[in-house]
């Protein structure tokens, strides 16, 4: 059984249809890779998944029950939570307070434990507790919003271009931590323009175009096909 099925999603602004027909799955355990040029659905797509929005069409299954239109803070109950694309760390609070709320869903005396976990798996950010979140650099939210994200647990976590405006020395550290996330046995959806990074470590991936499926295929066989080397690794 799949962790995530989306079968035939779509989606309109306005009437400009952004999504039109995707359909994509996450295995347990998979680092799935959802790539495209900006407007190509990506990001409307998981956002449909997270709850953020409702599908205008389609279905999504999780663990095998509907998700479909199911609002975002009972998406993160059932074990998605999103990291969006920005970062969205709250500036004015510090590394611990951000990581706190991180964890809305848990009870109290659960939460020390998982602050634990995130400051294991991200040294910088136990050395920066005390820290206000919007005095740290690019790559330190980013790290903050990830750890922010595993707090509730999740079975699968969804990353919005994490590796957007960030430098290639911390581009290859926050690639590295995806794939220390995954080895926890947290499945990974990846939503990314860094077609290269990204085939590089995913399991499987989907390219989206125009709002919809073109390619499918392990990380290595998109990495090798000359459509994706011409149209995104400028080959």
């Amino acid at each position: 059984m799949s962790t995530l099925e989306v079968t035939s999603l779509a989606f309109a602004y306005d009437g400009a249809l952004a999504v039109r027909d995707v359909s994509i799955n996450v295995q347990p355990g998979e680092i799935v890779a959802l790539l495209g040029a900006n407007g190509a659905g990506k990001s409307t797509t998981v956002r449909m998944i997270a709850g953020v929005l409702s599908p205008q069409k389609g279905a999504i299954r999780f663990d095998g029950e509907t998700l479909t239109g199911t609002p975002s803070h009972h998406v993160v109950r059932r074990g998605i939570t999103l990291v969006p694309e920005g970062r969205l760390v709250f500036p004015q609070m510090t590394v611990m307070e951000n990581l706190q709320l991180g964890a809305h869903i848990k009870q109290r005396n659960e939460v020390a434990a998982l602050v634990e976990q995130a400051f294991a798996l991200f040294p910088r950010l136990a050395e920066r507790r005390s820290q206000l979140a919007g005095s740290m650099s690019g790559g330190e939210q980013q790290m903050l919003a990830i750890a922010r994200g595993l707090m509730a647990e999740p079975r699968l976590i969804i990353l919005d271009e994490p590796s957007l405006g960030l430098m290639p020395m911390v581009v290859q550290e926050v690639f590295r931590l995806i794939e220390a996330v995954n080895k926890r046995g947290i499945s990974v959806l990846l939503v990314e323009q860094n077609l290269h990074q990204s085939l590089r470590i995913a399991h499987r991936g989907y390219v989206l175009e125009k709002g919809a499926v073109v390619l499918a295929g392990t990380g290595q066989e998109l990495l090798a096909n000359d459509y994706v080397r011409r149209a995104f690794l400028g080959h």
